[in-house]
């Protein structure tokens, strides 16, 4: 695999249900079903949706043609009950054998709350908790390692306020590095360098400054082959498309290489995935970089 495929490898979630976009659920299942046949299918990670709208994603599903009910991989935003979340999701996956919840969202502001939310959920199925990426985040990150789960950063929203500080975002991966936890992030990633971009889809709306997709995965794949915290926090915040290139060999920032190999590890042992309400947007703006 070269670099470029090794970081898209399953990277992006699809969350065209949440906003900016917002879309119905017939709307972003029929659009689930065009990227599993569409020509960068291999970038497609998860179909994300509220497990209490399960219901109303099956009847959308059912609508499809039978050859697109075919390797669907969800991941569903979990309530506060995980016993009854539980029965559900296992229902669920009992009536669609080809359409499998695989993953479990959820939120916790204590390490208490972290093992309680996870307790019942079996090895098998993945379980993302999302933490506050602001102050220290350790002792929950070390919560999320004790009960062998993941851990999820909120990285944007429609609001300027909704996007973190470069600095707790390298502080969050760095936790994650040291606690030995994978990570995934959601929201705010819709292109792939930090930026002013529009923070919504409707005519006037506000801008504000982003992150990119980019700059997360490429500061985890640095801080993961052993770079400074500083260098990540530098490539966090850096929008000059003059310092990225794209080689089959490798990607680098800067001074710093990453190979097909390094990618692949960062993204298995540090740095997942990201949710995102576009899936071509991000892939536009590689193609924009003259990447795709």
């Amino acid at each position: 695999m070269s670099a470029l495929p090794a970081l898209l490898d399953s990277l992006i979630d699809y969350a065209g249900l949440f906003p900016p976009a917002r879309l119905p659920m017939a709307d972003a299942v029929r659009n689930h079903a065009g990227y599993l046949a569409g020509p960068h299918r291999a970038a497609l990670g998860r179909l994300i949706i509220p497990l209490a709208r399960l219901g109303e994603f099956a009847a959308a599903y059912d609508q499809l043609d039978p050859a697109g009910h075919r390797n669907w991989h969800l991941s569903v935003l979990a309530g506060p009950e995980p016993p009854a979340d539980l029965a559900a999701l296992l229902a669920f996956n009992a009536r669609q054998p080809h359409a499998r919840i695989v993953s479990v969202e959820t939120k916790a502001a204590t390490p208490a709350e972290v093992a309680r939310l996870v307790a019942p959920f079996p090895v098998e199925i993945e379980v993302w908790v999302e933490v506050l990426s602001a102050g220290d985040c350790a002792p929950l990150i070390a919560a999320i390692k004790t009960a062998g789960r993941g851990a999820k950063i909120r990285t944007g929203g429609v609001t300027p306020e909704a996007f973190p500080p470069a600095a707790d975002v390298a502080r969050f991966l760095v936790a994650c590095r040291d606690a030995g936890v994978v990570c995934k992030a959601t929201a705010g990633l819709h292109h792939p360098l930090r930026g002013d971009y529009r923070l919504n889809y409707e005519p006037g709306s506000p801008r504000g400054t982003m992150l990119g997709f980019l700059n997360v995965f490429l500061a985890a794949t640095l801080l993961h082959t052993g770079g400074s915290v500083a260098d990540a926090t530098a490539l966090l915040v850096d929008g000059n498309a003059e310092n990225f290139t794209c080689s089959p060999d490798a990607l680098v920032w800067r001074t710093h290489r990453f190979t097909a190999a390094q990618l692949a590890a960062a993204r298995r042992q540090l740095c997942r995935s990201f949710g995102s309400c576009s899936f071509d947007e991000p892939l536009e703006g590689l193609q924009q970089l003259r990447w795709l």
